[in-house]
């Protein structure tokens, strides 16, 4: 997977980056019913209700004795370092985890976990290479490959993710968390019509999934049709929640609105088949 990918620079890249927090401003204020997940929306975890943050506290400390008692416990030291996520405790959940692996180099679940800890510690290199070593291409993992894109998007590498998103769909065709993850990648890019066409195709497939659906609606909203974004984000809700997502969905529209000064010259991308 060696295709030059396109790096956007100055403007392009402001651009990007952007979108990049905004986009995770939006996924954390009105998804809270998701899982962990980054800008393009999941790393691989499996996506679970959040839970209260007195029951993450008792996670915490009942993992953490149990990985005290059998640190070679591999589901209570993966337990443990989720649960440190949740409560944005990243570095921790890094350490935790580089200490299971360098006792157990071979355990491909605890390495997939380390990968995941560090994209969401934001050492997204390492995770890359960290994920590499989690599955074979003998036993692919699609839920690994997704979070390699995830990663490689996050390196500005757009087009090399899409091979890696390509690859998992090949295992799983259209899963809605591979086809969100391409959907924003696509948005990264700076291709908002097939971003669009990619988040649809996602929401058919998943129409319970707040993920997919925040992320239609910022692609949505992105494009100037914000009426309809806000449908999108308060459909089937109750009253209060719907009003929650909208304002999450107006807050982001309106940063991107005074980013424009300096992006305003940047094309977007027409809507392709590839």
């Amino acid at each position: 997977m060696s295709e030059k990918s396109f790096r956007p620079k100055g403007r392009a890249r402001r651009f990007a980056g952007t979108m990049s927090a905004a986009i995770l401003l939006i996924g954390l204020s009105a998804c809270q019913t998701s899982g962990p997940s980054d800008i393009t929306g999941s790393l691989g975890d499996m996506a679970e209700p959040s839970p209260a943050p007195s029951d993450v506290r008792r996670d915490i400390e009942a993992y953490h004795e149990r990985v005290r008692a059998n640190p070679k416990d591999v589901d209570a030291t993966l337990k443990y370092s989720r649960a440190l996520r949740a409560t944005g405790q990243r570095a921790q959940a890094v350490a935790v985890l580089e200490q299971a692996v360098l006792a157990q180099p071979g355990n491909k679940p605890l390495l997939a976990g380390y990968g995941r800890a560090l994209a969401d510690n934001g050492n997204f290199q390492q995770a890359f290479e960290v994920l590499g070593r989690a599955h074979s291409p003998e036993d692919p993992n699609w839920r690994i490959l997704s979070a390699q894109g995830a990663v490689l998007d996050q390196l500005d590498r757009h087009d090399e993710a899409r091979q890696y998103y390509s690859s998992a769909l090949k295992i799983t065709p259209d899963d809605p968390s591979v086809l969100s993850n391409l959907g924003l990648s696509y948005l990264l890019s700076k291709d908002l019509p097939k971003a669009e066409e990619t988040l649809r195709k996602a929401r058919e497939r998943a129409p319970g999934d707040m993920r997919v659906r925040t992320n239609l609606a910022v692609v949505v909203g992105l494009q100037g049709r914000q009426s309809e974004a806000e449908t999108i984000m308060k459909a089937d809700l109750p009253p209060e929640q719907g009003t929650a997502n909208v304002a999450a969905l107006k807050r982001l529209l309106a940063r991107k609105e005074a980013s424009r000064a300096d992006t305003d010259k940047i094309p977007v991308a027409t809507s392709r088949r590839d």
